[in-house]
């Protein structure tokens, strides 16, 4: 087969989105058979394979020979990608001056030309990134205008997407998520490039996770699982597709998947050579082990992530506060507070902060922050975030010595979780639920929410929190009732006999005796059925 065969079979594999074969193809071409085009086809197909260095030494050639040939807006193009790849990559100064480098050129080239709308990508995050919200969605009206004017679906997308996601920011939820689904429009058929495909979809799921709307980054992290999984050798995009995946199966309470997601995402990081995109994958690993208990690989992990230049925050103060550390824990979320000016980040914050500063017994405080939350929520109209806002509401209210405030807010929050099957949030919420009935007297139903809670978090192995509503559970007990007593008297209930409750409780016999003398004279029963008539009564089994 002929050199130029080769080629054309290196193209048809990267038409095909074949990246493996389209990278080997290209990149065992001799140089001086491949154009402009090829060398960027074959940057192209370096960066979804994770080979990064051969990418940026791609689009360099690309850019020279573009520049030879005085194809001025050709090469803009050239160096929008080369700007985006180092940006991306960690590297600002280096991508901050081909950004510079393609203003300039620009600046020769008569008339509008699309490749002024790609320019204006970069302008707009930079403004982006330093908070500048009002300043960045023009940029991206005018970007996507761009798209629209040139019959370009990536400018269209990646325009409607970057508009969507600074209206979350500016508190304008329905409409951001609104052109979010536009934006998605074009990736779903098929019309956006692969790498402003991937771009939108992470930019979708990304607001989604922000505003806690669970059931839109579900369908969009599978909409994206298959899209990565349709790309032989995709390497690029799958890092972000396991975090996503994994903080789905967080919410779900699949806190062993979750953790395998967050693992592969570290190794897909490692293989495209992004580590720096790392720390919010630890991050997320780190949550997860807090919540099961293994509070020293928890702090590892954050530490890991904050190597990786990612602020593992308000978990590391949630460790902090399990640790004992409660002065540490205000301070950092109270600075965390004065740093955070819009909605959607300080309504990932505001649930931790009332939680911590509850426990300091900043009361008032607390109450302030909870509701603001409520206020978010209402704007944001996202029935996680009003979970979330109705369960900070009722500890404040609880901590007010209010528990009849605090009982509507935890019933519509516990609808919430258990329509999504957030199974760690729904036992959260029952725990409030039984504190609140039971300061209203209501000890029987305290105790059949506190005990399926405490069920709830034994199965997801969150130790911590199921060790907290034991010690709940202790004094509720009917009766005046012992743990053992009530051991006994479920072993009773189940129509065990004396030998069989001692050998199984690892107690003598005359022991075993002595508790159900205690249990009958305390439940004021004399039979063996009506001790076990008590205990279903009373929700004991």
């Amino acid at each position: 087969m002929g050199v130029v065969d080769d080629l054309l079979q290196a193209r048809a594999a990267y038409d095909r989105r074949e990246w493996l074969a389209a990278y080997g193809g290209l990149s065992q071409a001799s140089g001086d058979s491949l154009s402009a085009d090829d060398f960027t086809r074959l940057a192209m197909a370096a960066y979804l394979v994770g080979r990064r260095n051969d990418c940026v030494q791609a689009l360099q050639r690309a850019y020279q020979l573009h520049i030879d040939s005085g194809a001025v807006p050709e090469a803009v193009r050239v160096a929008f990608w080369l700007a985006l790849v180092l940006l991306t990559s960690g590297e600002a100064a280096i991508g901050g001056g081909w950004v510079g480098r393609a203003e300039r050129l620009l600046a020769d080239v008569p008339g509008d030309v699309v490749e002024r709308g790609y320019v204006l990508i970069h302008v707009m995050f930079r403004h982006i990134f330093t908070g500048d919200f009002g300043t960045a969605l023009e940029l991206a009206e005018q970007v996507a205008d761009y798209g629209r004017r040139f019959t370009d679906p990536d400018l269209v997308a990646v325009g409607l997407a970057s508009q969507g996601r600074v209206l979350l920011y500016r508190g304008r939820v329905p409409e951001g998520l609104a052109l979010l689904d536009e934006a998605m429009v074009g990736v779903a058929a098929g019309e956006v490039s692969t790498v402003f495909a991937g771009n939108v979809y992470c930019t979708m799921i990304e607001g989604c996770q922000e505003i806690a709307d669970f059931d839109r980054a579900a369908r969009w992290t599978s909409a994206l699982t298959a899209w990565c999984d349709d790309q032989s050798g995709l390497v690029a995009y799958t890092g972000q597709c396991a975090v996503h995946r994994g903080q789905i199966m967080r919410a779900q309470g699949a806190f062993d998947e979750a953790l395998t997601e967050f693992d592969l995402a570290v190794r897909r990081y490692r293989q495209a050579d992004t580590m720096d995109a790392a720390g919010l994958a630890m991050t997320e690993r780190g949550d997860v082990l807090r919540l099961r208990g293994d509070l020293d690989a928890a702090g590892a992990a954050y530490e890991q992530a904050s190597a990786f230049g990612h602020e593992p925050q308000p978990g590391l103060a949630l460790l902090w506060l399990a640790q004992g550390h409660i002065a540490a824990a205000v301070a950092a979320v109270r600075r965390m507070l004065s740093e955070a000016r819009d909605p959607v980040h300080r309504s990932r914050l505001l649930p931790a902060a009332v939680e911590i500063l509850l426990l300091a017994g900043h009361r008032d405080e607390a109450a302030r922050l909870a509701d603001e939350l409520r206020s978010i929520a209402a704007a944001f109209g996202c029935p996680p975030v009003q979970a979330r806002a109705d369960h900070a509401c009722a500890a404040a209210a609880l901590a007010a010595e209010d528990p009849a405030a605090a009982l509507p807010l935890l019933r519509r929050e516990r609808a919430v979780w258990e329509r999504l099957g957030a199974r760690y949030d729904t036992a959260r919420c029952r725990v409030l639920l039984g504190r609140a009935l039971d300061a209203l007297g209501d000890h029987q139903s305290a105790l059949t929410e506190l005990t399926a809670a405490r069920h709830a978090l034994a199965d997801l192995g969150a130790k911590p929190a199921e060790q907290e509503v034991a010690a709940l559970i202790r004094p509720t007990l009917p009766r005046g009732l012992t743990e053992r007593e009530v051991e006994v008297l479920r072993l009773v209930a189940a129509g065990k006999t004396n030998p069989e409750i001692a050998k199984q409780l690892v107690l003598s016999e005359k022991t075993v005796g002595r508790h159900l003398s205690n249990i009958f004279n305390k439940i004021d029963v004399t039979t063996r059925t009506a001790a076990a008539a008590f205990a279903f009564e009373h929700h004991l089994m």
